[in-house]
Order: C-alpha cells, then structure tokens, then sequence
C-alpha cells in the first residue's frame, strides 16, 4: 500500500542540487507536521541532482516517519518533477514548496481553509525579497501569461500551492506548465483562489533561473497553452449504466 493515502495532505518538495539548505528544510518541514490542521506527510522529489542532495534526502527520511521520496535518474525539471508526486500522491490533497524556503510551510495553514471550496489554492508573494532585476523579469512574465489565458492570478510563479490530488493528475502537465497550473486548473472546470504569503531571501543555495528560463520559455509556453486551450476535450456525460 501506498504510505500517503494514510494522509490528508502530502507536501511535494522538488529538488535539484540544493544540498546546503536541506538541514534546514527537513528542521521546518518535520516541526511543521507536528502542527498542521491536518495529518501530512512530505513527499521529496530529487529532480537528478548531482550534488549530495539525494544522499541528505535518504538520511532525512531514516529521521523522519513522514517523509518519503522520489529519485529521478536523471534531471528532468520542474514541471516533470510535479508530475511525478501528483501520479505518486494518494492524499486527497497535494500541496507544493520550493526546497529553498523563500516560502514558508507554515503558511500552508493559509491555504488550508480554502481546499475545501476551491480545487487550487495558490500562494502570492507580499513583499518579494527577490533582487530589482528579478521581480522585473517575473513581473513582464507574468504580464505575458496573464495576457495569454485570462487566468486572474498575478503571481503563478509563487512556489507554495495546494491542489485536489484527483484533479492535479488530469491536467496535461508537460516542461514548463507549472507556470499555468491556475489556467489549467480552470481549463478542467477548477476554481482558483489566490492568497497572500510570506517571501524570504534565499540563505542557501542557488536560484535555477535565469533571464532564459524566466522570460524567454515563458513566452513560448504561452503560444503552446493557446494551442492547447483549443483543442482541450471537455464533455459531459448525461446518462450511463455503469454505476
């Protein structure tokens, strides 16, 4: 049997190559378990890394009941990385965090109260810690997504979300559709809620993203969710015997 469907909510926790912060974030994700409204686990999903991240994962869940992991083998990025725990999760619930805790788990009791009327509850970022540069470039990129699908979130990019596990593995996920999960949440009929949240500067580690990955695939992303928002296959079934 599948350890997360004991679960309410599993925490999804890509990694790639971020061995300095981990101590750290197996220290919050562990204190948070003990406080969370529901009862949560921590699914890590190693995206390849090459660094001792995967190594720092397997002692962290000898540590830990509650934590489990998936190991790639070999680095398939962000999108393929939140794929792979929403096919794996068996919770009614998947929530998402970066390894890099410029958001806070604890402010998943935020999003909590939500999951119950909505099918995404999706953290923005207050007070962005990020450098001029780097809010610049998610600002014009988000103004470009916006433009695109229509989809009333300003900040997609905010790495603290939860999302129905059920729905979460219908959307037609590919590399780089983490950045429209609220548009392609609404696309499968979901309702989106957007909340507040806590941003810290990064203490550890590296950003993965740079002027190519942030502005440039985004703005190629865009012309893909248009191509597919036309083709998207929606019915509804009236009537049917095999119930």
């Amino acid at each position: 049997m599948n350890p997360t469907a004991s679960y309410t909510l599993t925490i999804l926790v890509p990694v790639y190559n971020e061995q300095e912060g981990l101590p750290a974030l197996e220290e919050r994700l562990a204190a948070y378990l003990t406080k969370c409204p529901v009862k949560a686990c921590v699914l890590f999903v190693n995206d390849g890394s090459t660094d001792l991240s995967g190594a720092r994962i397997l002692e962290a869940c000898t540590r830990h009941t509650d934590f489990f992991y998936i190991e790639f083998a070999r680095n398939r990025g962000l999108s393929a990385a939140l794929k792979a725990g929403f096919d794996h999760a068996e919770s009614e619930l998947c929530g998402y965090i970066d390894a890099d805790l410029q958001t806070a788990p604890e402010d998943f009791d935020l999003l909590l109260p939500w999951a119950g009327e909505y099918e995404l509850v999706t953290g923005i970022r207050v007070g962005r810690k990020d450098s001029v540069w780097k809010r610049l470039q998610s600002r014009i990129a988000n103004g470009w997504r916006r433009l695109f699908t229509h989809d009333g979130v300003s900040d997609t990019g905010c790495p603290l979300k939860l999302i129905r596990t059920g729905l979460a593995r219908r959307l037609p996920l590919f590399d780089g559709m983490h950045r429209f999960l609220p548009a392609l949440v609404q696309l499968e009929g979901g309702r989106v809620k957007p909340i507040p949240v806590r941003h810290f500067p990064r203490t550890a580690g590296k950003s993965k993203y740079h002027l190519w990955n942030r502005l440039w695939r985004p703005f190629v992303d865009c012309f893909a969710f248009r191509w597919m928002k036309s083709r998207h296959i929606s019915y509804l079934v009236a009537q049917t015997n095999l119930d």
